[in-house]
C-alpha cells in the first residue's frame, strides 16, 4: 500500500528560480502503488484565482514500507514547460513519510487512564517521540509543552496540586520537520493526540519485596471477607510483572493501572491492599499502589548495581553470587534430575519426594530486579514505600549479619534515584518460623531493627501473627494495617502509636540488668509470665532469665548469672514472645550484643 498526499503550493520568483513560499494540505489517500495518478485537473476543488500563475499542486506518493518517493508536479491553469524544484523543498517531500506519518508519541506503561499521580508533587509526564518533534501536556487546565531530544526522550513537569479528580489528562504530538521547514511543518503534520481519562490526584505508595508481599489477596485467611467488598474506585492497582535485566530498563511490563475490584484485587498483594484501603479510608484521598513484587528474592537483587559496587565493604555480595554461578551447571543437572523422580513418583502412584528450592539464577543477581521493575518507576513521583523482605537473605551463607548495610544502601539509593526526598520506607520484620540451622532468622530479624536509625523509617513486627510451620503466614490484614498505622504517624502526621516496644539500652544494677524502652507505654507480658528474655555476663553465655516490668523499664535477672551485663529477646527463628505496649503491639526480638 502506498499513500497520496496532495498538496498546495505557492511559490515566489521568476519561473527560472522559484522558492517554496508555503505548503498546505488538500487531501490525502491510500492507493495501490502501480496506479497512476489522475490527470488533469486535481481532485482538491481548486478556483482560479488571480493568484493561479503561480500555485501548483503536487503530488506525492510514497510507499509506507520501502519509503520510496515519487512525485508529479501539477500546475492550475495554464501549462508550463518546465519546473525547478529546489533542494529545501525536496529536502521536505523527502521526509513527509517519516516525519508527517510515522511519528509516534509514545507513553510508558506507568502512566494510563486510571492513574493517580502524587499530590503537593510537580505531575511528571514524559515518554518517547520522533526527535525534535513538539509535545504538550495538558492537565487540570495547565498545558505545558517540551521537545523531544536527540535520542527521542521527551520530559515535561506540570505544577503541583491537591488530591481531587477524576481528571483527563491530554497528551499532543505535533511531527517536527528538519532543513529549516518549521515554518511550513504545521500545514502537512497530523496531530497525535493520547488522551487519559479519569485520572485521579492524591497519594501514591510503592509496595516491595519477596513473597510474603507478593502473597495474593485470594490466598489471605481474610479474603472470603473482605475480597467481595474489594469495589473501592479511590483506591487504583498497578501491577508490575517479574522481570530482571541487565541494564535499567525505561519502562516496565505491566498492563497499566486500575480502579479496586473483586476481580482486580484478586491477584494482587494483599498485605499492600490492606494498607491502600486503610489509607484512604483514614486519609480520605486517592489511593494509588504499586506491587512490584518477586517472591524468594534477594535484598541485593533489588538495589542498583552502582550503589553496590561503590562500597568495598559489599564485596561479600558479589562473592556470593560467584559461588552460585560456579554451582549453577551443576544445579541445573541436579534439578533435571528431580524433576525426573518427581514424575517417576507421580506415575507410580508413590509419595512425591522433597528437595530443597532452588533459585533461578537471574532472579537473584545484584541490581537485576532493580534494573527490570524499579528503575522504571523512578521517573513517578511517589508518597512512599513499604517493604517485606528478608527471608531469602536469612542463610547464613548469605551474611545475614550484612543485612542492615545492604538494607541501608537500598533505601538511601532509591531515595536518591526517585529525587523527592526522603520518603517514608516502612518494612516489615520477618515474623517467626522454623526454619533450618542453616539460616539465621534472629540476626536478620536485628538488623532491621538497626534499620530504624535511618529517618522516616518504621517497622511492623510480626513476630505474634507468623506461623511457625508456614513461610508464608495468611494473617495478612495486620500486616497491612501495622504500616498503615506507621504511615498515618509519620507521612500524615497523625497522633498515633505505630511502633511496639524498641530496645534502647541496658544498664547493669547488681545482680540485676535494667533494659530500657522507647514506645513502652502500657508495657505489659500477654497471656502469662515473661517469656524469650535471656542474659549474659562478661563471658557473653546467655541463660534463661526472669523479667519483671518497672513502668517502661524491665528489671532482668538469672539465678546462673551473678552480674548480667547483656540481655536478649526473641533469640531464635522461632521464638515465643509475649511482651507489649498498651496499644496491642509487640516488641521487637532484639539483643544488647554489638
Amino acid at each position: 500500500m502506498s499513500r497520496v498526499l496532495i498538496v498546495r503550493s505557492t511559490w515566489q520568483g521568476p519561473e527560472s528560480d522559484w522558492s517554496l513560499h508555503s505548503l498546505q494540505l488538500v487531501e490525502q489517500f491510500d492507493t495501490n502503488p502501480s496506479k497512476k495518478l489522475p490527470a488533469g485537473k486535481p481532485p482538491c476543488g481548486e478556483e482560479r484565482s488571480a493568484a493561479a500563475d503561480n500555485m501548483r499542486v503536487i503530488l506525492v506518493t510514497f510507499s509506507m514500507r520501502s519509503r520510496w518517493v515519487r512525485l508529479e508536479h501539477r500546475r492550475v491553469g495554464n501549462p508550463f514547460e518546465r519546473f525547478l524544484v529546489n533542494l529545501r523543498s525536496l529536502l521536505l517531500l523527502a521526509l513527509l513519510p517519516v516525519a508527517a506519518v510515522s511519528a509516534q508519541v509514545t507513553l510508558p506503561k506507568v502512566l494510563t487512564s486510571h492513574m493517580v499521580v502524587q499530590r503537593d508533587l510537580p505531575v511528571h509526564v514524559w515518554g518517547m517521540a520522533t526527535p525534535g518533534q513538539s509535545v504538550s501536556v495538558s492537565f487540570r487546565g495547565e498545558t505545558r509543552s517540551a521537545r523531544a531530544g536527540d535520542l527521542g526522550r521527551w520530559s515535561i513537569y506540570l505544577a503541583p496540586g491537591a488530591a481531587g479528580g477524576p481528571f483527563q489528562m491530554v497528551v499532543t504530538g505535533t511531527p517536527a520537520v528538519d532543513s529549516g521547514l518549521d515554518a511550513v511543518a504545521p500545514a502537512v503534520a497530523q496531530p497525535q493526540t493520547i488522551a487519559l481519562d479519569d485520572v485521579l490526584v492524591g497519594d501514591v505508595w510503592l509496595a516491595s519485596g519477596q513473597s510474603n508481599m507478593e502473597f495474593r489477596m485470594h490466598q489471605a485467611a481474610t479474603a472470603a471477607t473482605d475480597l467481595p467488598h474489594a469495589k473501592i474506585d479511590r483506591v487504583r492497582l498497578l501491577m508490575v510483572k517479574t522481570h530482571q535485566a541487565d541494564f535499567a530498563q525505561d519502562d516496565a511490563e505491566t498492563d497499566g493501572w486500575v480502579a479496586s475490584t473483586p476481580e482486580s484485587a484478586h491477584e494482587f498483594s494483599a498485605v499492600a491492599w490492606y494498607f491502600a484501603r486503610e489509607i484512604e479510608n483514614k486519609e480520605h484521598v486517592p489511593v494509588g499502589i504499586i506491587d512490584s513484587t518477586w517472591g524468594g528474592t534477594m535484598v541485593e537483587s533489588w538495589t542498583r548495581l552502582a550503589a553496590l559496587g561503590e562500597d568495598a565493604s559489599l564485596i561479600p555480595v558479589f562473592a556470593s553470587r560467584g559461588r552460585m554461578t560456579d554451582r549453577e551447571a551443576t544445579a541445573l543437572l541436579e534439578d533435571k534430575r528431580q524433576q525426573k523422580l518427581i514424575a517417576e513418583a507421580k506415575a507410580a502412584g508413590t509419595p512425591v519426594p522433597q528437595f530443597p528450592w532452588h533459585p533461578w539464577l537471574a532472579m537473584w543477581g545484584p541490581g537485576l530486579l532493580y534494573n527490570g521493575m524499579i528503575a522504571p518507576l523512578t521517573p513517578l513521583p511517589i508518597r512512599g514505600v513499604i517493604w517485606y523482605q528478608g527471608e531469602s537473605n536469612s542463610m547464613i551463607e548469605r551474611s545475614p549479619g550484612l543485612y542492615n548495610h545492604l538494607f541501608r544502601t537500598l533505601i538511601e539509593d532509591w531515595r536518591k534515584q526517585w529525587g523527592v526526598g526522603d520518603f517514608p520506607f516502612l518494612f516489615v520484620q520477618i515474623a517467626n518460623f522454623k526454619s533450618t540451622s542453616a539460616e539465621d532468622w534472629a540476626t536478620l530479624r536485628e538488623q532491621q531493627r538497626k534499620t530504624l536509625e535511618l529517618r522516616n523509617t518504621a517497622m511492623a513486627v510480626t513476630i505474634d501473627i507468623g506461623n511457625p510451620d508456614n513461610v508464608h503466614p495468611t494473617d495478612k490484614i495486620d500486616v497491612g494495617l501495622r504500616l498503615a498505622r506507621a504511615a498515618r504517624a509519620i507521612s500524615y502526621g497523625e497522633t498515633v502509636e505505630y511502633q511496639g516496644p524498641v530496645f534502647r539500652q541496658a544498664t547493669p544494677e547488681g545482680s540485676t540488668l535494667r533494659a530500657w524502652f522507647e514506645h513502652a507505654k502500657g508495657l505489659n507480658f500477654k497471656q502469662g509470665a515473661a517469656t524469650g528474655f535471656e542474659v549474659a555476663g562478661g563471658d557473653g553465655k546467655f541463660s534463661a532469665a526472669t523479667a519483671k516490668i518497672d513502668g517502661e523499664t524491665i528489671l532482668l535477672s538469672s539465678p546462673t548469672v551473678a552480674e548480667p551485663v547483656l540481655v536478649r529477646y526473641g533469640w531464635e527463628n522461632s521464638p515465643q514472645c509475649n511482651l507489649f505496649n498498651g496499644e496491642g503491639l509487640p516488641a521487637s526480638p532484639f539483643t544488647s550484643v554489638r
